[in-house]
């Protein structure tokens, strides 16, 4: 009786643990790893974080040999103006829509502008397809993004 009783405790405990595992990843709240348009090299590590319903994205760090943690946003034009880009929220607003993340914008560091944007995470929840766009999404352009944790 005993081994019954052990054996229904383990089994519980590994679907409740499957579960919690499922839920860290079936949002895009966490650490995600960006990766350079022009070299292909891993970028930055960025955090995104769920408040509420709404989802923003914070740049934790720079993985080029070139970062030294000391760039600014000298081209952004709002708050952003002239404010170190390690530490700096670069995407604000979003929303889960069915099964893809809207409503909010994006910022590009590089140019100081600010798209809409739009996050699509992918069934396994290890990578995020991430679309800036102007006006309509058929005009922008997209990266993945790919879970640290």
């Amino acid at each position: 009786m005993r081994i019954l009783l052990t054996l229904a405790q383990i089994i519980t405990l590994f679907f409740f643990t499957a579960q919690l595992s499922l839920a860290a990843t079936d949002t895009p709240a966490g650490l995600w790893q960006t990766i350079d348009d022009a070299s292909g090299k891993p970028r930055s590590l960025v955090r995104i974080n769920e408040n509420d319903g709404e989802y923003s994205a914070t740049i934790e760090k720079g993985l080029l040999e070139t970062d030294t943690g000391d760039a600014v946003c000298s081209k952004c034009t709002d708050e952003r103006k002239d404010q170190l880009i390690i530490g700096m929220t670069i995407a604000k607003g979003l929303k889960k829509n069915g099964n893809k993340y809207d409503g909010g914008n994006i910022l590009d560091p590089e140019n100081g502008k600010v798209y809409k944007c739009k996050m699509t995470l992918n069934d396994a929840g290890d990578e995020l397809e991430v679309r800036g766009y102007i006006g309509f999404s058929l005009l922008g352009r997209s990266q993945i993004w790919k879970r640290v944790e």
